[in-house]
């Protein structure tokens, strides 16, 4: 993808192509299934603190982890299967950075409504699910900060989630807008929130969830005070 953004117009073989679409649709897929893991790791920390020692430990986590990987490779190489089937009569272009599912799509010459019915079947676990995981845990999360009396409370019970929750908005708000909004007819915006999809989101994420860390924004200032030491008058 970024030697086609690079380079322009680039030739690419159908294996590899489907290969390109395998491997970045299982990352899509993980990673909705790691943030309903982890707003569950957020609603155990607000609403039942006193237990999440106990629930959230190491070996849970690296399970749930686990799973999310595992389920994601399963069930987009059911989808890639079934795409890698499909009868494809040219001519093969593809006008965008890399191998995306509607755009594989167009340019079969078989019925697709079967593949369709599936991808929207096995997308029902691993983005509908948790997305309402998600939801749910929030709704749980607010109502137990606006029972809490404190200002300072409040603040700390947010600041918990506010790295998850930004990151949870930028992701799911970009998906929405290429693969439900009817961009279709504006290309180059679709090809732009692509980009920012693929690139900006996992480039900002480290960023994000980094905000909070007290030692790295420590070292943050440390760094800001030697390369702009502040003037002394």
């Amino acid at each position: 993808m970024l030697s086609t953004v690079l380079r322009g117009a680039i030739t690419i073989s159908f294996t590899s192509c489907i290969s390109q679409f395998y491997f970045f649709a299982v990352s899509e897929c993980s990673e909705c299934l790691l943030l309903s893991v982890m707003a569950y790791d957020r609603f155990s920390a607000i609403c039942n603190p006193l237990h999440y020692n106990s629930v959230m430990n190491s070996a849970f986590c690296v399970k749930l982890a686990t799973m999310s990987w595992l389920l994601s490779f399963l069930i987009i190489l059911i989808d890639t299967t079934t795409i890698a089937l499909l009868q494809f009569c040219g001519p093969n272009v593809i006008n965008h950075f890399f191998c995306d599912y509607p755009l594989i799509l167009e340019l079969s010459c078989s019925d697709v409504f079967v593949v369709q019915l599936e991808v929207i079947f096995l997308s029902l676990p691993v983005l509908f699910v948790p997305f309402a995981i998600i939801l749910v845990s929030y709704i749980c999360i607010l109502q137990v900060i606006l029972k809490i009396s404190s200002i300072t409370g409040k603040h700390k019970a947010f600041s918990t989630c506010s790295s998850h929750l930004t990151s949870v908005s930028v992701f799911y708000i970009t998906l929405f807008c290429i693969y439900v909004l009817p961009t279709g007819q504006l290309l180059s915006t679709s090809k732009l929130l692509s980009l920012f999809y693929t690139v900006g989101t996992p480039l900002i994420n480290p960023i994000i969830y980094s905000l909070r860390n007290k030692d790295i924004k420590e070292s943050f200032r440390k760094l800001m005070n030697r390369t702009w030491p502040p003037c002394k008058t």
